[in-house]
Protein backbone atom coordinates (compact mmCIF):
# COMPACT_ATOMS: atom_id res chain seq x y z
CA UNK A 1 0.00 0.00 0.00
CA UNK A 2 1.52 3.60 -1.03
CA UNK A 3 1.18 6.72 0.53
CA UNK A 4 1.09 9.53 -1.73
CA UNK A 5 1.42 13.50 -0.48
CA UNK A 6 -1.00 14.68 -2.66
CA UNK A 7 -4.38 13.45 -1.02
CA UNK A 8 -7.34 15.52 -1.22
CA UNK A 9 -8.17 16.14 2.46
CA UNK A 10 -4.53 17.80 3.11
CA UNK A 11 -5.65 21.31 1.82
CA UNK A 12 -8.47 20.99 3.78
CA UNK A 13 -5.90 20.90 6.91
CA UNK A 14 -4.13 23.67 5.65
CA UNK A 15 -7.01 25.97 5.28
CA UNK A 16 -8.06 24.72 9.25
CA UNK A 17 -4.73 25.98 10.53
CA UNK A 18 -5.65 29.25 8.35
CA UNK A 19 -8.13 29.63 10.03
CA UNK A 20 -7.23 29.01 13.69
CA UNK A 21 -3.77 31.76 12.58
CA UNK A 22 -6.49 34.17 11.50
CA UNK A 23 -8.59 33.90 14.51
CA UNK A 24 -5.47 33.80 16.78
CA UNK A 25 -4.30 37.55 15.15
CA UNK A 26 -7.76 38.55 15.96
CA UNK A 27 -8.03 37.98 19.39
CA UNK A 28 -4.16 39.20 19.82
CA UNK A 29 -5.87 42.47 18.41
CA UNK A 30 -8.52 42.90 20.53
CA UNK A 31 -6.35 42.05 23.71
CA UNK A 32 -3.85 44.42 22.77
CA UNK A 33 -6.56 47.05 22.06
CA UNK A 34 -7.63 46.51 25.99
CA UNK A 35 -5.58 49.21 28.46
CA UNK A 36 -5.72 48.42 32.12
CA UNK A 37 -5.10 52.16 34.17
CA UNK A 38 -3.44 51.46 37.64
CA UNK A 39 -4.12 55.27 39.06
CA UNK A 40 -1.34 57.02 40.21
CA UNK A 41 1.74 54.47 39.13
CA UNK A 42 3.86 53.72 36.09
CA UNK A 43 1.66 51.63 34.13
CA UNK A 44 -0.99 54.44 34.11
CA UNK A 45 -2.98 54.21 30.76
CA UNK A 46 0.05 51.61 29.35
CA UNK A 47 -0.94 48.39 27.67
CA UNK A 48 -1.51 45.81 30.54
CA UNK A 49 1.69 43.79 31.11
CA UNK A 50 3.76 45.43 27.88
CA UNK A 51 7.48 44.92 27.93
CA UNK A 52 6.72 43.05 30.93
CA UNK A 53 10.45 41.16 31.47
CA UNK A 54 12.01 38.98 34.39
CA UNK A 55 15.55 40.35 35.91
CA UNK A 56 18.03 38.85 38.48
CA UNK A 57 17.42 41.18 41.49
CA UNK A 58 20.09 39.08 43.48
CA UNK A 59 21.02 38.63 46.00
CA UNK A 60 23.98 36.25 44.77
CA UNK A 61 24.99 34.49 48.84
CA UNK A 62 22.81 32.88 51.39
CA UNK A 63 21.97 29.97 49.28
CA UNK A 64 18.19 29.06 48.10
CA UNK A 65 15.42 31.27 48.90
CA UNK A 66 11.95 29.34 49.96
CA UNK A 67 10.53 33.13 51.64
CA UNK A 68 10.00 36.43 50.32
CA UNK A 69 6.83 38.94 51.72
CA UNK A 70 6.38 42.52 50.78
CA UNK A 71 3.42 45.00 51.45
CA UNK A 72 1.12 46.73 49.45
CA UNK A 73 1.65 50.08 51.30
CA UNK A 74 5.53 50.01 50.05
CA UNK A 75 5.93 48.42 46.76
CA UNK A 76 9.82 49.14 47.10
CA UNK A 77 9.96 46.91 50.31
CA UNK A 78 10.45 43.75 50.10
CA UNK A 79 11.87 40.85 52.70
CA UNK A 80 13.22 37.26 51.62
CA UNK A 81 14.55 34.41 53.69
CA UNK A 82 17.29 32.45 52.85
CA UNK A 83 18.04 28.75 53.65
CA UNK A 84 21.85 29.57 54.48
CA UNK A 85 22.00 33.05 55.54
CA UNK A 86 18.69 34.45 57.84
CA UNK A 87 16.64 37.27 56.03
CA UNK A 88 17.43 40.07 53.88
CA UNK A 89 15.70 43.57 53.03
CA UNK A 90 15.24 46.13 50.16
CA UNK A 91 13.75 49.22 49.95
CA UNK A 92 14.69 49.80 46.60
CA UNK A 93 12.86 47.15 44.41
CA UNK A 94 15.62 44.88 44.66
CA UNK A 95 18.46 47.45 43.02
CA UNK A 96 20.71 46.46 46.61
CA UNK A 97 19.81 44.05 50.14
CA UNK A 98 20.92 44.56 53.00
CA UNK A 99 20.95 42.09 55.92
CA UNK A 100 17.94 42.56 58.33
CA UNK A 101 18.75 39.34 60.65
CA UNK A 102 22.08 39.63 61.92
CA UNK A 103 22.97 40.33 64.92
CA UNK A 104 19.46 38.47 66.22
CA UNK A 105 19.20 34.99 64.06
CA UNK A 106 19.93 33.39 60.95
CA UNK A 107 20.68 30.21 59.04
CA UNK A 108 17.48 28.33 57.31
CA UNK A 109 14.09 30.34 57.17
CA UNK A 110 10.61 28.84 56.26
CA UNK A 111 8.24 31.93 55.86
CA UNK A 112 7.93 35.54 56.42
CA UNK A 113 5.10 37.62 56.89
CA UNK A 114 4.51 41.08 56.64
CA UNK A 115 1.31 43.03 58.30
CA UNK A 116 -1.24 44.23 55.92
CA UNK A 117 -2.50 46.91 58.42
CA UNK A 118 1.22 47.82 59.68
CA UNK A 119 4.05 47.08 57.39
CA UNK A 120 6.65 48.22 60.49
CA UNK A 121 5.24 44.71 62.08
CA UNK A 122 7.34 41.18 60.47
CA UNK A 123 6.86 37.75 61.25
CA UNK A 124 9.51 35.75 60.81
CA UNK A 125 9.73 31.68 60.87
CA UNK A 126 12.57 29.94 60.74
CA UNK A 127 13.36 26.26 59.35
CA UNK A 128 12.87 25.43 56.01
CA UNK A 129 9.94 23.08 55.77
CA UNK A 130 10.78 21.79 51.85
CA UNK A 131 11.23 18.17 52.22
CA UNK A 132 15.16 17.24 50.55
CA UNK A 133 18.05 15.59 51.16
CA UNK A 134 19.18 18.16 53.62
CA UNK A 135 17.21 20.37 55.32
CA UNK A 136 18.28 22.39 58.77
CA UNK A 137 15.99 23.50 61.40
CA UNK A 138 14.75 26.46 62.82
CA UNK A 139 14.47 27.63 66.03
CA UNK A 140 10.84 29.11 65.94
CA UNK A 141 9.20 32.25 65.57
CA UNK A 142 11.04 36.01 65.49
CA UNK A 143 9.07 39.48 64.95
CA UNK A 144 10.32 43.08 64.40
CA UNK A 145 7.99 45.99 65.01
CA UNK A 146 10.29 48.47 63.85
CA UNK A 147 11.08 47.52 60.10
CA UNK A 148 14.13 45.37 61.27
CA UNK A 149 15.70 47.55 63.48
CA UNK A 150 15.43 45.12 66.27
CA UNK A 151 13.79 41.57 66.53
CA UNK A 152 12.30 39.53 69.77
CA UNK A 153 11.89 35.82 70.04
CA UNK A 154 8.23 35.11 70.19
CA UNK A 155 7.91 30.63 70.34
CA UNK A 156 7.69 27.76 68.75
CA UNK A 157 10.92 26.45 69.11
CA UNK A 158 9.67 22.76 68.86
CA UNK A 159 8.06 23.24 65.64
CA UNK A 160 11.94 23.40 63.80
CA UNK A 161 10.23 23.52 60.78
CA UNK A 162 7.47 26.61 59.68
CA UNK A 163 6.37 26.69 56.69
CA UNK A 164 3.96 29.50 56.77
CA UNK A 165 2.77 32.56 58.71
CA UNK A 166 -0.47 34.32 58.75
CA UNK A 167 -1.57 37.81 59.96
CA UNK A 168 -4.39 39.31 60.58
CA UNK A 169 -4.99 41.76 58.19
CA UNK A 170 -6.51 44.20 60.46
CA UNK A 171 -4.43 43.18 63.30
CA UNK A 172 -1.02 42.91 63.66
CA UNK A 173 -0.98 40.90 67.04
CA UNK A 174 -3.23 38.00 65.80
CA UNK A 175 -1.25 35.51 63.74
CA UNK A 176 -1.59 31.63 62.79
CA UNK A 177 1.46 29.59 62.26
CA UNK A 178 1.93 26.74 60.12
CA UNK A 179 4.25 24.15 61.84
CA UNK A 180 5.49 21.46 59.73
CA UNK A 181 7.24 19.67 63.40
CA UNK A 182 10.29 17.54 63.56
CA UNK A 183 12.03 16.42 60.13
CA UNK A 184 13.59 13.41 61.79
CA UNK A 185 10.83 12.15 64.20
CA UNK A 186 7.37 12.42 65.71
CA UNK A 187 6.80 15.43 68.06
CA UNK A 188 3.62 17.38 69.66
CA UNK A 189 4.54 20.59 68.51
CA UNK A 190 3.05 20.78 64.93
CA UNK A 191 0.13 21.58 63.54
CA UNK A 192 -1.79 25.51 63.38
CA UNK A 193 -1.11 27.53 66.33
CA UNK A 194 -2.28 30.88 66.86
CA UNK A 195 -2.02 33.77 69.24
CA UNK A 196 -3.64 36.91 69.92
CA UNK A 197 -1.55 39.08 71.64
CA UNK A 198 0.88 39.25 69.38
CA UNK A 199 3.48 36.18 70.23
CA UNK A 200 3.44 36.44 73.96
CA UNK A 201 1.26 33.19 74.33
CA UNK A 202 -0.21 30.28 71.85
CA UNK A 203 -2.60 28.24 71.64
CA UNK A 204 -2.77 24.77 69.21
CA UNK A 205 -6.14 25.53 66.94
CA UNK A 206 -6.03 22.36 64.89
CA UNK A 207 -3.50 19.07 65.24
CA UNK A 208 -3.64 15.93 63.16
CA UNK A 209 -0.92 13.71 65.01
CA UNK A 210 2.31 14.03 66.06
CA UNK A 211 3.68 12.84 62.45
CA UNK A 212 1.42 14.78 60.21
CA UNK A 213 2.85 18.76 60.33
CA UNK A 214 1.14 21.69 58.41
CA UNK A 215 2.64 22.64 55.07
CA UNK A 216 0.33 25.80 54.49
CA UNK A 217 -1.79 28.14 55.79
CA UNK A 218 -4.18 30.41 53.70
CA UNK A 219 -6.72 33.50 55.06
CA UNK A 220 -9.88 34.02 52.80
CA UNK A 221 -9.15 37.66 51.64
CA UNK A 222 -13.27 38.11 52.06
CA UNK A 223 -13.24 36.64 55.75
CA UNK A 224 -10.33 36.18 57.91
CA UNK A 225 -12.32 34.58 60.13
CA UNK A 226 -11.60 31.90 57.59
CA UNK A 227 -8.82 29.97 56.72
CA UNK A 228 -7.93 27.13 54.83
CA UNK A 229 -4.97 24.63 55.78
CA UNK A 230 -3.02 21.41 54.17
CA UNK A 231 -1.42 18.67 56.36
CA UNK A 232 1.41 16.93 54.95
CA UNK A 233 2.99 13.15 56.65
CA UNK A 234 6.40 13.28 55.70
CA UNK A 235 9.72 12.87 56.91
CA UNK A 236 13.33 12.06 56.32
Amino acid sequence: MSFSPHRRHIPRVTAGLAHAALLSALIAGALAAQKITYPGSIAEDSVAWHGLRWRDIGIFRGGRSIAVAGSAARPFEFWMGTTGGGVFKTTDGGNSWSPASDGYFGGTIGSIEVSASDPDVVYVGTGEHAIRGNVSHGDGLFKTTNAGKTWSYVGLAEAQQISRVRVHPKNPDIVWVAAFGHVYGPNAERGIFKTTDGGKSWRKVLFRNDSTGAADLAIDPSNPDILYASFWQAYR
